[in-house]
């Protein structure tokens, strides 16, 4: 398995892609220590794993929490002996569809400091226990738009500046032996709902817009149809490996599209 015994912390575990991850990551392997807002989402993820016959802890954390999420961090190395992989999975809430002309600066900027503040305060807590024990990998996501995207408010920004912080802190946690990777994942359809579509963009609350918006992610796709959701847990879990060692300071382009 490639995360066995290892003490892996995923942020953000309730939601879609949060859970896909876990649940791979525990299958390879891996104690996981599931976060999130929702503790009863999280305590569901959890309870599959555990019943599962993998090994899963829940906690109710707020990542925008800086005390909340060093407690949980001192915790899992103090009970665990280790933190041994940290994914950044928290949603950012982030507002499309509209012209930036008529956006309004909550709503662009909104996106940029969650993003930057979760992976931020997360890495951080994770980054000096990995740093002290001499290994560890930090891991996040974003759809890869940092040379932007037509109407996609702040997204773009948001998406550079995690890139940016994968990047710095891999450079400054590599001699310690910490690696810092990304993956970018744009418009996964089994983590699309009207109700998801609709709170980044109203005008696309429902069934009709979905389906266009799967058709138009397929047609830009350079392979036949749009990366599936394990493909994109099965790829975290080989970055949080031994075997994908040598990779740091990198994104891995999942999309199957060209970067925008």
């Amino acid at each position: 398995m490639l995360l066995q015994d290892r003490n892996a912390i995923v942020y953000g575990a309730g939601g879609a892609i949060g859970a896909a991850v876990a649940r791979t990551f525990a299958r390879e392997g891996a104690r996981v220590h599931l976060t999130g807002r929702n503790a009863a989402n999280v305590e569901l993820v959890a309870r599959d794993i555990n019943e599962s016959g993998g090994t899963a802890h829940a906690a109710a954390v707020d990542a925008l929490d800086e005390q909340a999420v060093e407690e949980h961090a001192a915790r899992v190395a103090e009970e665990a002996g280790s933190i041994d992989v940290s994914i950044n999975l928290i949603t950012r809430n982030d507002v499309q569809g509209t012209p930036l002309v008529d956006l309004s600066v909550p709503d662009y900027v909104s996106c940029v400091t969650r993003g930057l503040t979760t992976n931020f305060v997360t890495a951080r807590a994770a980054g000096k226990r990995m740093a002290a024990q001499g290994s560890g990998v930090i891991l996040a996501l974003n759809s890869g738009s940092s040379h932007t995207s037509p109407l996609m408010g702040g997204t773009c920004p948001a998406d550079a500046a995690i890139d940016t912080l994968i990047r710095s802190l891999a450079q400054e946690l590599g001699p310690s032996g910490v690696r810092a990777a990304g993956v970018w994942a744009a418009g996964v359809p089994e983590t699309l709902t009207p109700q998801k579509l609709g709170a980044v963009n109203p005008a696309m609350a429902t069934p009709e817009a979905l389906g266009g918006v799967l058709d138009t992610l397929d047609s830009l796709r350079m392979l036949p149809a749009s990366p599936r959701l394990k493909e994109i847990a099965d790829l975290a879990a080989f970055l949080a490996s031994d075997h994908a060692g040598a990779v740091t300071g990198t994104w891995v382009n999942a999309t199957a599209m060209f970067p925008s």
